[in-house]
């Protein structure tokens, strides 16, 4: 009885934590406030669902342009975090005090300003009214204290540095020192126009990452959570240390949908951290891998903690394009972590469940291949099956395959109750049966395809796309159960549309909590980006970085890493990336130009992101550590080191995809390189993570470990030794410009070194890379590339610069001089370095089995 309230209690402590992190630790016991807290977040799903809809302008009703819906998305947001979140830890839970009502109300109607009055605002722009500035004042001290409440102090903090900087620029050391702003240009700036708070960031969580969001709860509530963790641990439960192994699956699953840690934790961790301590890990081992596995869930494509919506917004390229160059390092981080709790259980001589019915090699390699021509071949529908009925039927396609949908799902479910509908409890005593498992919720993939569908066929914006998902899964949560109490020919309450009905109420209310840290995380968030904008700070940074890295890259990405986990450890990921990003992303770019090297600005945004996610179990502070310990019972400061070492392997990913934009999947041009890149990749990942661990087939000696290492770099960056013996590009003078450019091939990549002057009257040298059109002459393909040239005294000068062409995005402008023009050079494919690589760890190999195999010879 005891050992069942210590389960309790701890299960109670768990949920107040991810309430304290995500969706408010106040529960009223009056019906009014209780209802509040139900409602409020209930309307603002009702209303995100309008805005993301076709319906508005089906209707010609209620049609909200980007700014006004940005405002109500805001008021929602405030409003809950002061009804939701108390005021200090030691504030009443149970019911809301009178101040945090005014406050809430005042909160709203501040941030709702620019929709109330939008006509009026749009009527005096730069020119705002006593009452205006009176708003945006309280609104924007409200807004720092609903973050506080919201996420704690970090943000907050951050948020008033920028702001002081901004009104105390004449009063700054020099080398940061500005003319400063007035108080009504900084209140308009910040409060009034879409440059401050209501700007890029706070258009994302409005438009697209609350139906992400939604999307996950909905998902959550259906059941799919539940199917996703089972299936999991059925299919590698029997595996050595297959909990664990379970664990980073299921949470990897989750992480597809949720944007939370702390969330991805609780949910997948009651069930997958006391199944690993079962079979032999140690309380800190398996919350370590729980936290290494969740946290590694917002590097997952779609979601990734709405970090791939702001990707769109800040680098300019397309949803498609994102989750493109991020899947790559995330699989790769994800095999690699499974590699690693491989190792933990030979290290421990653990095994996994035993297995109800044993297989041949054969039938487990006949299971492998239809296993993965099954994925295949429903990817092979997905995309080519529907996209031929999009040629067919043309306007008639969306019933048609609305129709297939619907037929697809009564299939799935009819199968689906052919098996028993699986258990909820978090207690598994003998490991489940794959086929089983799986069949029991194969429906849940539907929304998924859909999602898919909407992104990759229709091309559909990320909004509406899980607008369309989301409609679908709102469908499968009010009728899967009636509809399986049909099938099977039972009733009660567990099949009724009732059920349904409140598992539906609940997910949409779930998602408006959910939404209320982004929210206003967001819109803290553009208080700094504000700032860079209003005062030019990104200069400045750009000259200190400069000064104090020497110009050194290397020196400069670690400091940004620094940033990245510092400020992590107390931002919540989206904020930490908006505030790094949009300050060190140009600085690293430019710095790297002038170094020589063409750094991609989605690399850039990633290598950011990747340590801000590795922040969240990083002690002290490292929430998700905390959360594990609660389940585990074991020391949080040992679960978050333990995490970290687990999580060294993400650390290095992001510095080798800045010099090898390969692992992006950029600059890959035929399926077969592909295949040598991801083969690679992932050959270069698991020796990496044996090196760390120090265990390959058996404990390595410190000779062995450095020479993992060496293998995992050339794997990684082949190109490092070979651009030494056979340089990648021969370089021709800058007046050669035009005659090269008409020989290359269209869609290649022109590679320029070019000088000029700063505002300031500095010199620079920096590297660019331009895509070459397919015009027919050299003059004409400038052109199209979106800059005129001139010969002047033997040099090759920018004559002219096309406003929002490519070649002024990429910072050509008038009077700079083309110095110099890099084309490719005839050498051997730098893939030769792969051999002597793999040569050496098949060595290694072969002194590790000698030395496992001689004790059992002996």
């Amino acid at each position: 009885m005891s050992q069942a309230n210590t389960t309790a209690a701890s299960q109670d402590e768990l949920q107040e934590m991810i309430a304290e992190a995500d969706t408010g630790a106040r529960n009223p016991v009056g019906t009014i406030p209780k209802r509040v807290l139900f409602f409020v977040p209930l309307a603002w799903t009702l209303f995100q669902l309008w805005y993301a809809s076709p319906l508005p302008f089906f209707f010609n009703f209620f049609v909200l342009n980007d700014t006004e819906a940005r405002a109500i998305h805001l008021a929602f947001a405030m409003f809950l975090s002061y009804t939701a979140y108390p005021t200090f830890k030691s504030s009443p839970r149970d019911y809301i005090p009178l101040q945090d009502w005014f406050l809430a109300f005042v909160a709203a109607f501040c941030a709702s300003y620019l929709y109330i009055f939008y006509v009026q605002l749009s009527d005096r722009p730069g020119d705002p009214t006593t009452l205006d500035l009176v708003v945006s004042v309280i609104g924007l001290v409200l807004l720092l204290e609903s973050t506080r409440r919201a996420l704690g102090p970090p943000l907050m903090v951050v948020a008033c540095v920028f702001i002081i900087y901004t009104f105390g620029g004449p009063h700054m050391p020099d080398v940061i020192a500005h003319k400063g702003a007035s108080l009504a240009k900084g209140m308009y700036h910040y409060w009034l126009s879409t440059e401050g708070v209501y700007g890029v960031a706070l258009g994302v969580s409005t438009g697209m990452v609350f139906m992400f969001v939604l999307f996950g709860s909905l998902l959550e509530s259906a059941g799919a959570g539940n199917y996703f963790i089972r299936t999991a641990y059925a299919g590698l439960g029997h595996m050595k240390g297959g909990p664990a192994k379970a664990a980073v699956v299921s949470s990897g699953l989750t992480g597809l949908v949720s944007g939370s840690s702390i969330a991805n934790v609780v949910t997948t961790g009651t069930f997958t951290i006391p199944l690993m301590k079962k079979v032999g890990f140690s309380a800190e081992k398996a919350g370590a891998v729980e936290v290494a596995a969740s946290t590694n869930g917002q590097l997952t494509p779609p979601v990734m903690g709405a970090a791939a919506f702001l990707m769109v917004e800040y680098v300019g390229i397309s949803y498609v394009e994102v989750i493109t160059h991020a899947f790559l390092p995330a699989i790769i981080s994800y095999i690699a972590l499974v590699y690693i709790v491989h190792l933990e259980a030979c290290k421990m001589g653990l095994e996994g469940m035993e297995r109800r019915v044993s297989k041949t090699l054969a039938q487990k390699l006949l299971s492998f291949v239809m296993t993965i021509l099954s994925i295949i071949i429903i990817g092979g529908a997905t995309y080519y099956g529907l996209g031929w009925i999009k040629i067919v039927a043309g306007a008639a396609t969306i019933y048609v395959v609305s129709l297939l949908l619907a037929v697809s799902y009564f299939a799935l479910l009819w199968f689906a109750c052919k098996v028993p509908e699986l258990p909820v409890s978090h207690d598994i005593n003998e490991l489940p049966d794959l086929g089983s498992t799986a069949q029991a919720g194969y429906y849940f993939l539907l929304p998924i395809v859909a999602l898919m569908w909407c992104l990759t066929v229709e091309r559909l914006s990320p909004s509406l796309s899980a607008y369309w998902a989301t409609m679908l899964l709102i469908v499968i949560v009010l009728t899967q159960r009636p509809l399986k109490g049909f099938i099977r020919k039972v009733g009660g309450e567990e099949f009724s549309f009732k059920r349904g009905f409140d598992e539906f109420v609940t997910g949409l209310v779930s998602g408006g909590r959910n939404m209320i840290g982004i929210g206003v995380a967001t819109a803290a968030a553009g208080i700094v980006v504000g700032t860079v904008t209003l005062t030019g700070i990104g200069l400045v940074m750009t000259e200190f970085v400069e000064f104090i890295s020497g110009g050194n890259l290397m020196l400069i990405l670690f400091f940004t890493a620094i940033i990245s986990l510092i400020l992590g450890m107390g931002l919540p990921t989206t904020a930490n990336y908006i505030v790094v990003s949009t300050l060190m992303a140009p600085v690293i770019v430019d710095l790297g130009a002038q170094n020589g090297l063409i750094v991609p600005l989605i690399a850039v945004h990633l290598f950011v992101f990747y340590f801000g996610i590795l922040a969240d179990d990083t002690p002290p502070v490292g929430l998700a550590a905390f959360a594990a310990a609660g389940i585990s019972g074991g020391d949080p400061i040992r679960t978050g080191i333990q995490g970290f070492t687990y999580d060294i392997r993400t650390a290095i990913l992001p510095f080798m995809f800045i010099f090898n934009t390969e692992l992006l999947m950029i600059g890959i041009g035929t399926w077969y390189h592909l295949l040598v890149v991801v083969v690679t990749a992932v050959i270069a990942m698991l020796v990496f993570a044996a090196a760390t661990q120090g265990y390959f087939l058996v404990k390595s000696r410190f000779y062995e470990t450095i020479a993992l290492l060496l293998v995992t770099f050339v794997l990684f960056r082949p190109g490092y030794f070979w651009d030494k013996y056979y340089p990648p590009f021969v370089e021709k003078p800058g007046v050669e410009l035009v005659q090269i450019v008409e020989t290359m091939d269209p869609g290649s990549m022109l590679r320029l070194r070019i000088s000029g002057e700063t505002m300031r009257g500095k010199e620079f040298t920096k590297s660019l890379m331009l895509t070459v059109g397919s015009a027919q002459t050299g003059v004409e393909r400038l052109d199209e590339i979106g800059f005129e040239v001139r010969t002047e005294e033997g040099r090759l000068l920018v004559d002219n610069v096309v406003f929002g062409s490519k070649a002024e995005k990429m910072g050509v402008d008038f009077d700079q001089e083309i110095l110099v023009v890099k084309t490719p050079s005839k050498r051997p494919p730098k893939q030769l370095m792969f051999f002597p690589g793999l040569g050496l760890l098949a060595l290694i190999y072969w002194l590790q089995k000698r030395r496992r195999d001689l004790p059992a010879a002996v």
